[in-house]
């Protein structure tokens, strides 16, 4: 059984765990060990658990979480979408997305932004995002890493 759902605040280290298999999964070659080691480092507590409050989703296939996902309200921006390793290649990365896109125009918004990694500026584009500039995303740890910022209009 296939399910998106709110996160709970006990969940964030589940959430956490699920982004750094993602990342080390499937950012090799888009960043550098080090980056990725140092993106992925930590627990829930130093400050990934405080997302928990936005909309942030996970998605349990047979109950158990494999996927997240969020949406920013304040910034209009999509995020944290990430996928196990051991699910990814079957469509989850989409079905999240458009998810947050028809929650996003079910709230209100007209235009969802985000920052994508390098490894997949070219899925977002393929879901009709646009965004052919690079930036360095800061992350709230220091943590400084190239990404495509993108927009779509929904």
């Amino acid at each position: 059984m296939f399910e998106i759902r709110r996160a709970t605040p006990d969940e964030a280290q589940i959430a956490f765990d699920i982004r750094r298999l993602a990342i080390r999964h499937q950012c090799i070659g888009a960043y550098s060990q080090q980056q990725m080691l140092d993106w992925t480092k930590g627990a829930a507590e130093d400050g990934y658990d405080t997302l928990m409050a936005k909309h942030f989703y996970l998605v349990c296939i047979e109950g158990e979480p494999v996927a997240t996902g969020m949406l920013d309200l304040e910034q209009r921006e999509i995020g944290a979408i990430f996928i196990h390793p051991d699910f990814m290649q079957r469509g989850l990365g989409k079905r999240v997305l458009f998810f947050l896109e028809d929650l996003a125009r079910d709230l209100g918004l007209a235009e969802v932004c985000l920052d994508a990694t390098l490894n997949a500026a070219d899925f977002y584009r393929r879901c009709g995002y646009v965004g052919e500039g690079s930036a360095i995303y800061q992350s709230p740890s220091g943590l400084q890493l190239a990404c495509v910022p993108m927009v779509k209009t929904l």
